[in-house]
């Protein structure tokens, strides 16, 4: 059984005057020990499908449809009690900006032995202290970060401390939100090592949204390229990223330097997002894409299995034709 299977999850923001659709007919799998990145622009919908399956949006303005089964159990569909069960014990999550997600005014230790206690309450204080500092040290962090204070620390050090937080209980599925686009080179460089290892000794799956196709491509097997809510193109990294299917997946590696071959110059994807408000009569990236037909302007393309889980939702590819000729 997978770890983690989205069904045709569709997530709309309702205002005062309009409903935004911001994820639309997404469907996925994560297996056990998987690892899988969600590319695409800013606005592509990759945050609100992941905070989705948290159910970590408000809820007062959002309308979600489909299934995010979990083992099996559909976390759209369980109650506030069995919600929090699962947070942090099964899935966790790590945010981009580790400051934003610690309390300035509590020492690290005490933050971290907060939380434990929300979910084990009688445990014996020093069974907490002594699993904490275990943690530190997992994320290669000394024992004096223990007493020390978010601003005490450096940008990479505070989210080693969020990592940490979101292994305290060893949870089977990691998600990760832009957790290391703030971090210089070097640093997001050895805590993307540091998490790999974590992974690999921990037996952890992991989503990972980013815009760093490089990311993807170094500490990923499987990689979801989104677009205005959409799924485009979905694969293994070696295919996926070396030999796109879908035009928006290879306008987003031509816009993205590469550190080896001959040198080329960078080009960008004309136009902008589509507003997101305005359900599609057509496909999604149509007005902005190099190859659209009158047929998709019209209609909605779905996303298709080629063979060897390589999926794309393209007219061009259905019909047999080539972007990369």
């Amino acid at each position: 059984m997978s770890l983690l299977e989205i069904k045709n999850v569709s997530i709309n923001y309702h205002t005062n005057d309009k409903t935004v659709y911001a994820v639309q007919d997404v469907s996925l799998t994560v297996e056990e020990e998987d690892s899988v990145g969600i590319v695409g622009e800013s606005g592509s919908g990759k945050s609100t499908l992941a905070m989705g399956i948290l159910r970590l949006l408000p809820e007062n303005i959002i309308e979600t449809s489909g299934e995010a089964l979990l083992n099996g159990e559909d976390i759209f569909t369980m109650s506030t009690e069995e919600l929090q069960k699962v947070r942090w014990t099964q899935m966790s999550v790590v945010f981009q900006k580790a400051m934003n997600a610690l309390s300035p005014v509590h020492r690290i230790g005490k933050q971290m032995e907060d939380i434990y206690r929300v979910h084990y309450p009688d445990e014996p204080k020093e069974n907490i202290t002594k699993r904490i500092y275990d943690l530190l040290k997992l994320v290669n962090l000394s024992d004096r970060v223990y007493m020390s204070y978010p601003h005490e620390l450096s940008g990479g050090m505070m989210q080693r401390v969020a990592i940490a937080l979101a292994l305290i209980f060893e949870p089977k599925l990691l998600i990760m939100d832009e957790a290391t686009t703030a971090l210089d080179v070097v640093t997001q460089t050895q805590i993307l090592n540091e998490i790999m290892q974590l992974e690999k000794n921990m037996k952890i799956a992991r989503i990972m949204i980013t815009h760093d196709m490089s990311v993807v491509a170094s500490t990923c097997k499987k990689v979801v390229v989104m677009y205005a809510g959409r799924v485009m193109e979905e694969g293994k990294v070696e295919n996926v990223l070396v030999t796109p299917q879908h035009p928006y997946t290879k306008g987003l590696l031509n816009s993205f330097p590469s550190f080896t071959g001959e040198k080329t110059n960078l080009k960008g994807i004309e136009g902008n997002l589509p507003d997101m408000s305005i359900y599609p009569t057509g496909c999604v990236f149509a007005d902005r894409c190099p190859f659209a037909k009158e047929r998709c302007h019209k209609e909605i393309p779905q996303l298709k299995d080629y063979g060897d889980n390589w999926k794309v939702a393209c007219f061009l590819k259905e019909e047999g034709g080539n972007i990369n000729e």
